[in-house]
């Protein structure tokens, strides 16, 4: 899998799995692996021991990757999730827009008509 239709900083909505309903923003993206780690979701326990001096070691929480597949974008107006489609703006900048409500997302490149 080599595209991901989530870029880092986007809001998304979890569809499956444990934590299904949850919405957090995107902290890192893993396109080869079609994975992405969200803010709040998929938290587990990592028991981690201390490396050097002075660090401390514990039992700390960790947001673990889930299938990219799994998540959807909120759109910013509307505030829903919703599936996402690219087209050209005025500029000739290729764009992210939400698919239910036609407004711009983000932009994806400095692609030229």
């Amino acid at each position: 899998m080599s595209k991901v239709h989530v870029k880092v900083d986007d809001t998304v909505y979890v569809l499956t799995g444990k934590d299904a309903g949850k919405t957090g923003k995107v902290l890192a993206v893993h396109p080869k692996t079609g994975r992405v780690i969200v803010e709040g979701v998929a938290v587990s326990t990592v028991h981690k021991r201390p490396r050097r001096a002075g660090e401390p070691g514990g039992i700390i929480h960790v947001e673990a990757a889930i299938d990219a597949s799994n998540v959807m974008v909120v759109c910013d107006k509307c505030k829903r999730p919703s599936k996402l489609g690219k087209r050209f703006d005025n500029n000739g900048q290729k764009v992210r827009y939400c698919k239910a409500c036609g407004e711009t997302v983000s932009t994806v490149g400095l692609a030229k008509k």
